[in-house]
């Protein structure tokens, strides 16, 4: 697997050693949802949870990584992946942190992409979201009452299955683990493609924010552009699918209302 929308000298993400791809055994006791890119937004994540009677106690939340840039809640990020019914997967955001000691990546973030939040931290706190996020998965496996469903942030590479490209992943593959967090290159095509086979049904993306949720066979995207409110984006809005047990009920709430 070849990445053309990445230069090849582009660091590969520090895999320690672990749960790469995290698995997750059928929920018998309550509701399952997945969240798009919340990128600070946790304020209104707590509305939307709140919108559906989120229970702690019985329900669980996975997420598709971005959990911090942009909005004005990153540096809560923390206490959200401490929470025992919260899942992430990494997401090209979460690699910004971990890629910081690099200047030129360093100044790609700061400057470019929503990281300033990261200057105000001293370095106890760097280090503390710095171990979080490297301890996150770069996929999620949920088993459903309708099947079982994957969670990565980006993308799966066309043509190979679920199995195979977890596979890859705990094999530390370089390309698969940069396809997981970086890679447009099925949403960009938009154009007839390839279900993703080999044990998923549906699998769950976000890394390209779209108006609404779109679906290419059976990968969705659910990134809606929560944080671009602060960019002028009139649509923004957050928004969180529950997968079980009903197999697809959508959610969103709009990031341009006050929470």
């Amino acid at each position: 697997m070849k990445l053309p929308e990445l230069p090849s000298n582009f660091p590969a993400p520090e895999l320690r050693p672990g749960r790469i791809v995290a698995r997750y055994p059928r929920n018998d006791a309550g509701r399952d949802f997945v969240v798009g890119d919340i990128h600070g937004m946790f304020t209104h994540l707590r509305s939307l949870l709140d919108d559906v009677g989120f229970d702690p106690a019985a329900d669980r939340l996975f997420s598709v990584g971005d959990l911090v840039d942009r909005g004005p809640g990153s540096a809560s990020a923390l206490e959200w992946v401490e929470h025992a019914w919260f899942h992430a997967c990494r997401g090209n955001h979460e690699q910004f942190v971990l890629d910081s000691g690099d200047p030129e990546i360093l100044d790609l973030w700061i400057n470019y992409n929503g990281g300033r939040w990261w200057l105000d931290l001293d370095e106890t706190s760097r280090a503390r979201f710095r171990e979080a996020f490297v301890n996150l998965p770069l996929a999620l496996e949920v088993e459903t009452a309708s099947g079982v469903v994957g969670v990565v942030h980006a993308d799966v590479p066309p043509r190979v299955t679920w199995s195979r490209f977890t596979e890859l992943l705990e094999a530390r593959d370089r390309d698969a683990a940069l396809y997981a967090l970086w890679s447009r290159n099925r949403i960009a095509d938009k154009g007839p493609g390839s279900p993703v086979g080999g044990g998923v049904k549906r699998v769950y993306c976000g890394h390209t924010p779209t108006r609404t949720t779109l679906r290419l066979d059976n990968v969705h995207y659910i990134d809606t552009g929560a944080a671009y409110v602060y960019h002028g984006y009139s649509e923004a809005r957050l928004t969180a699918v529950q997968i079980h047990p009903e197999e697809y009920v959508e959610y969103t709430i709009r990031t341009t209302d006050t929470a």
